[in-house]
C-alpha cells in the first residue's frame, strides 16, 4: 500500500512538473513571438524617421496600427456624466466663473477639452488668444504653443529655447499647424519614450533628480507631465516653468508663488493678487491611490489592446470610463455600472463643494470692490485679498484638472473645503471692512444668472471680442495655413 501511495506521488509530481514546463513553455513562445513581432515591425518600417518629425502621418507609414487609433482622438461623440470629449461652454454651465476670473481671458471663453487632434484648431480659435493681426500682435506669448503641438521642440531646436518663449503668439502661427502627435512622446527610431519639453527636464534638475533614470513604467506619465501640470510664464522671458521646487502639493506650490511674488493677473473687480492654476493633473494623480500604486496614466487612458495578432497601446487617449471593460475591469472584477457610479458618486460629491466655493468666492469678489468704492485703504483690504487669493488659488488647482476628483478624490475634497472655509473668512473680513468705512448689511448683488449677464457686470465688450476674432479667422489663420504648406510644414503638401 505504502509503495503504491508513493508510486501515485511520483507520478503526480511528475505530472505536475510537466503542466509547469508546458505552461512556461507557451509563456517563452508567446514572448518569442511578441518580440518577432516587435522586430518585425522595425525591420519593416516604410520609412526612416531621423530628428523631430513633427509629421504625424509620417510616423503612421510604419506603425499604422497605433497612428488610426490617434486619429481617432479626433471624435467628439463620448460624454459621461460630467464631462466628454465635445467642447461644451462651461462659462455658460456657470457663470459665476466669469467672475472669478475677471480681468484675466479665461472670463472671455472657456470650454471643456476636446482630444489632441483638436489641440492646434482650438487654441487658435478660442477667444483667449485673441485677434492678433499681425507677427507682433495680440495679448498672449508664443510660451502658450509649448503642448499644442510636434512643432514645438522643433522650433525650439531652430530658435533656441529662450528666443521661442520670449516672442508673440502670432509669430509662430504658420510654423505650428500640426497637433499633438508622435514625437511629442517618442523618439523617432526606435519610438522610446522621451521627454521632448524642457520645462519638466529641468523641474526635476532642481529637485536633484535625473528625469533620465525614470524607468518605463514612470515614463508612462512623465510623457503626460510635459503638459499636463501646473506651470508658470516666468519673468520677462515668459519662460515656462513648473513651480515643483518645494514640492507638488497646492500648498508647497502657492508657498514658491508667495516667496517668488508671482501673481498671474490682478482681478478686475477685487484687485486681489490672483494665481490661475493651469491643469495640475500629474501632481494630483500623484497623491491618489493609483499614483501611489504606480498605475500610470497610460494603463488608464491609452490601455492595450489587441490588434491583428498584436498587442498595441490604444493612443485613442480618452476618459477611462469610455473603455471600462480596458481600463478599470483589468484590476477590478466589479461590473460596468458600479464602477461608473463609483467614478459619478466621487465626483458629485467634490462638485457639491466646488459649487458652494464658486458662489462664495463671486460674492466676495463683488463685496471687496464694494468696499472700495466705500473708500476702503489698502492697508484695511490687505487680509481680505490675501484669503481671496488663497481661496481661488484652491478653486483653481481643483477644477482645472480634468479628472481631479477621481485621481485624488480625499485630496481634491480637502482642497475645496480649505478654499470654501477661506472664502468664508474673506467675506467676514470684508464685512468688519465695510462696517469701518461705514455701510453695515447686505451689500447689493449683481444679476449674474447667466454668461452673458456676467460678462457685462465685469465690462467684458463681447461683440467687439467675436467681431475681432472672426476677423482674424476669415484673413490672418487662412494666411498661416498658405505660408505653412509653401513651406511644406504640413503633411502632404
Amino acid at each position: 500500500m505504502e509503495k503504491k501511495l508513493k508510486s501515485w506521488q511520483g507520478w503526480l509530481l511528475f505530472g505536475g512538473t510537466m503542466v509547469i514546463v508546458f505552461v512556461l513553455g507557451l509563456v517563452v513562445a508567446s514572448l518569442m513571438e511578441r518580440r518577432a513581432e516587435v522586430i518585425s515591425v522595425f525591420n519593416n518600417k516604410r520609412v526612416e524617421i531621423k530628428g523631430i518629425e513633427a509629421h504625424n502621418e509620417v510616423f503612421g507609414e510604419n506603425y499604422p496600427r497605433q497612428y488610426e487609433t490617434w486619429k481617432q482622438t479626433a471624435q467628439t461623440d463620448f460624454k459621461s456624466e460630467f464631462n466628454g470629449n465635445e467642447a461644451v461652454d462651461v462659462l455658460a454651465q456657470r457663470p459665476e466663473m466669469v467672475v472669478l476670473w475677471a480681468g484675466y481671458a479665461f472670463s472671455k471663453e472657456y470650454t471643456s477639452p476636446r482630444g489632441h487632434m483638436h489641440a492646434v484648431e482650438d487654441i487658435v480659435r478660442t477667444l483667449r488668444t485673441g485677434a492678433p493681426m499681425h507677427d507682433q500682435d495680440g495679448p498672449q506669448p508664443a510660451t502658450c504653443w509649448t503642448c499644442k503641438s510636434p512643432d514645438v521642440p522643433r522650433m525650439m531646436e531652430a530658435v533656441g529655447v529662450d528666443s521661442f518663449y520670449h516672442n508673440k503668439w502670432a509669430a509662430y502661427g504658420s510654423e505650428i499647424v500640426n497637433p499633438i502627435g508622435c514625437a511629442d512622446c517618442h523618439e523617432p527610431e526606435k519610438m522610446q519614450l522621451q521627454i521632448s519639453r524642457p520645462a519638466l527636464r529641468e523641474a526635476f534638475a532642481r529637485q536633484g533628480k535625473d528625469i533620465d533614470k525614470a524607468t518605463l513604467q514612470e515614463m508612462r506619465s512623465l510623457v503626460c507631465a510635459q503638459c499636463h501640470v501646473e506651470y508658470f510664464f516666468k519673468g520677462d522671458q515668459k519662460y515656462l516653468t513648473f513651480p515643483w521646487d518645494k514640492g507638488i502639493t497646492v500648498e508647497s506650490m502657492e508657498a514658491y508663488y508667495d516667496e517668488a511674488g508671482f501673481t498671474d493677473y490682478t482681478h478686475a473687480l477685487s484687485r486681489a493678487p490672483i494665481l490661475k492654476a493651469q491643469h495640475p493633473d500629474y501632481e494630483i494623480a500623484q497623491m491618489g491611490i493609483h499614483g501611489q500604486r504606480n498605475v500610470s496614466c497610460a494603463d488608464c487612458h491609452m490601455p492595450y489592446k489587441n490588434e491583428g495578432g498584436m498587442k498595441i497601446s490604444d493612443h485613442h487617449i480618452q476618459s477611462p470610463l469610455a473603455m471600462i471593460d480596458r481600463t478599470c475591469q483589468v484590476c477590478h472584477r466589479e461590473s460596468e455600472e458600479t464602477l461608473r457610479n463609483n467614478v459619478y458618486e466621487r465626483q458629485r460629491k467634490a462638485n457639491e463643494i466646488r459649487n458652494r466655493l464658486e458662489q462664495e468666492l463671486a460674492k466676495a469678489h463683488i463685496e471687496a470692490k464694494y468696499a472700495w468704492d466705500k473708500g476702503a485703504t489698502e492697508k484695511e483690504m490687505n487680509e481680505t485679498l490675501k484669503l481671496i487669493r488663497q481661496a481661488q488659488w484652491r478653486w483653481d488647482f481643483s477644477v482645472a484638472s480634468h479628472g481631479a476628483s477621481f485621481h485624488a478624490p480625499q485630496e481634491i475634497q480637502r482642497i475645496l473645503g480649505h478654499g470654501l472655509d477661506k472664502a468664508m473668512q474673506a467675506r467676514l473680513a470684508l464685512s468688519k471692512v465695510l462696517a469701518r468705512n461705514g455701510f453695515m448689511g447686505e451689500v447689493p448683488l449683481p444679476d449674474i444668472s447667466t454668461k452673458a449677464k456676467a460678462q457685462e457686470y465685469i465690462g467684458l465688450d463681447m461683440k467687439k471680442e467675436y467681431e475681432d476674432k472672426n476677423i482674424f479667422l476669415k484673413t490672418i489663420v487662412p494666411q498661416w495655413l498658405e505660408k505653412a504648406k509653401a513651406n511644406k510644414r504640413l503633411a502632404n503638401t
